[in-house]
């Protein structure tokens, strides 16, 4: 009773939203009233925020809170907070484009989303995490079906729908493996009440039958497959420029942030802490377990390295904007796993991995939402701006937007002092530690983990090229169309606000502290002692 008490508790933030929406859902049938709908959804973001920051303190101090189905700790946390403030300017973007008739279900259907990236972030089971990936990716279908009309839009919607529910059947593919393996759906359990994680760690063991091990890495692949649908990584990442085209400018930036911080977390909990890394065992010794090990870093550290090529290399050739975001978004999916990978390797006890992607992918957030909420505000409804020839000469007749948009696009380019420069070399300098360490780790990591820091950095001189072209173009370039800027006041705060919060983090130091914290609140890396015969884990260390 005490736990599920501590379970409710935990989920108030995201009761408090999935209630505001259900009312406005039943509401918005007898009165059709846009403003009044937007102040309600924004007071439910408000009020899930102040109860969020109640409990945030006590993380901080006393570590994290594990209820059996939810593990609250500061990457949790993290992107719970981030997930509120996605919502606030999807919503403020929303103002003027959600028809008078549908914007109660629209602003609805944000916060059903909103709620979907609060309840997966904080997962600690196998159908709390799917059923919160779930609560992501239902509403954006309606969303996306009623953004834009016409053929692109229905086309986009349906590209979406299925390939969404590809993915899903791969993952859960994957976890009936891992609930073969474990015989449970716990990620991380207790000694009372052990989880996956538990049941490998013991499979791990040098003196343990390892015979269930060798189904670890089909568990891998297909989870692995399934999150690549959520962050638009290869080869799931075909998808992605079309549907961004062919829908709004609203649901694109939803679209760039929302399944992305899903896919992370996701990616976090399966394959760093239900799969947790292990010191290398000897094929002598163990030779499946040894090949498992070998399988989460290995796939990763390729996917990240094809992910961004790919992602950049396509980005250079659009002149749609939305397809060109589409195109970045993938190549930032393969920065993103640069960090997933040197996590994932057995003796870095995460390697400032996953400190790294925290940090980057909060940066990278507010500025793909600022950059389409700012595209938002410059065009009007049923008019979405989409081309480079639509902000051409921007500068002059817009100059509060266009500087948003620049600021953006030289934070996603890495350009310092902003922050996507600090967020892209703390993920640099994690494979470049990993490729010049010579204590507990190979030849062939480090000089896979060179190749990786090379990769990244290349691709972040090629991507320059492209966000330079937008900045070029609203400029210096005189102005090609009448850019019609009457979408309301929402898309203009939203876009301003994202702008000053990406200049705000160019001081790094609160945000990288902010990764750290959630790096050390992990469970630490799996060590064997060859004087027993059973691993020693060392769980929730308590910071000093």
């Amino acid at each position: 009773m005490f736990v599920e008490t501590k379970t409710v508790a935990a989920l108030v933030p995201e009761l408090i939203l999935i209630l505001v929406a259900s009312g406005l859902f039943v509401g918005s049938a007898f009165c059709r009233c846009r403003q009044a709908w937007l102040v309600v959804s924004l007071l439910g973001l408000a009020g899930a925020a102040g109860v969020l920051l109640v409990g945030a303190a006590s993380v901080t101090e006393t570590g994290p809170l594990v209820t059996g189905p939810l593990r609250i700790d500061e990457l949790a946390q993290s992107f719970r907070f981030l997930a509120l403030v996605t919502g606030a300017v999807t919503l403020l973007v929303l103002t003027k484009q959600a028809t008078e008739g549908l914007a109660g279900e629209i602003f609805g259907l944000v916060l059903l989303v909103t709620a979907g990236i609060m309840v997966a972030s904080m997962s600690n089971e196998l159908v709390t995490l799917f059923l919160g990936l779930e609560l992501i990716s239902i509403p954006t279908y309606i969303l996306l079906f009623l953004g834009r009309k016409g053929k692109s839009g229905s086309e986009s919607t349906m590209k979406y729908f299925f390939l969404s529910i590809l993915s899903s059947a791969l993952m859960l593919y994957g976890f009936s493996f891992l609930y073969g393996i474990g015989g449970t759906t716990i990620i991380d359990g207790t000694s009372q009440f052990p989880g996956i994680r538990q049941a490998v760690e013991g499979m791990n063991s040098p003196a343990a039958n390892t015979n269930l091990l060798g189904f670890v890495p089909f568990a891998v692949v297909l989870i692995t497959a399934g999150f690549a649908f959520k962050l638009t990584a290869v080869p799931f990442h075909f998808y992605a420029p079309d549907v961004y085209q062919g829908t709004s400018n609203a649901n694109a930036g939803l679209l760039a942030v929302a399944p992305k911080i899903a896919g992370v977390v996701g990616l976090v909990r399966i394959l760093l802490i239900a799969l947790p890394a292990a010191a290398p065992l000897t094929s002598e010794t163990a030779p499946v377990a040894s090949i498992t090990l070998q399988t989460t870093w290995q796939l990763l550290l390729v996917l990240s390295i094809i992910t961004m090529t790919i992602g950049n290399i396509c980005a250079l050739w659009q002149n749609n904007l939305r397809r060109m975001m589409a195109y970045s978004s993938i190549a930032h999916a393969g920065y993103l796993l640069i960090g997933l990978s040197a996590a994932a390797v057995g003796d870095s006890s995460y390697s400032g991995g996953v400190a790294a992607m925290v940090f980057y992918l909060i940066v990278y957030s507010l500025a793909s939402l600022g950059t389409f909420a700012a595209l938002a505000a410059l065009g009007a409804p049923g008019k979405e701006v989409s081309t480079l020839d639509d902000v051409a000469g921007a500068a002059k007749t817009h100059p509060v937007l266009a500087g948003v948009i620049a600021i953006g696009m030289f934070s996603l380019a890495g350009l310092p002092p902003l922050a996507g420069f600090w967020g892209k070399l703390s993920l640099f300098l994690g494979a470049v530690s990993l490729a010049m360490k010579t204590d507990g780790t190979s030849a062939a990591v480090s000089y896979w983990f060179a190749v990786l820091a090379i990769a990244g950095v290349v691709n972040a001189a090629i991507a320059a090229a492209y966000y330079l072209r937008v900045i070029a173009a609203m400029y210096f370039q005189p102005a090609k169309v009448d850019l019609p800027a009457s979408n309301g006041w929402g898309p203009k705060i939203a876009a301003v606000a994202c702008g000053i919060a990406v200049l705000v983090t160019a001081y790094p130091r609160p945000l990288l502290q902010l990764g750290q914290r959630a790096e050390e609140q992990l469970p630490k890396v799996v060590r064997h002692d060859p004087a027993v015969k059973q691993p020693v884990a060392f769980h929730d260390v308590p910071r000093q």
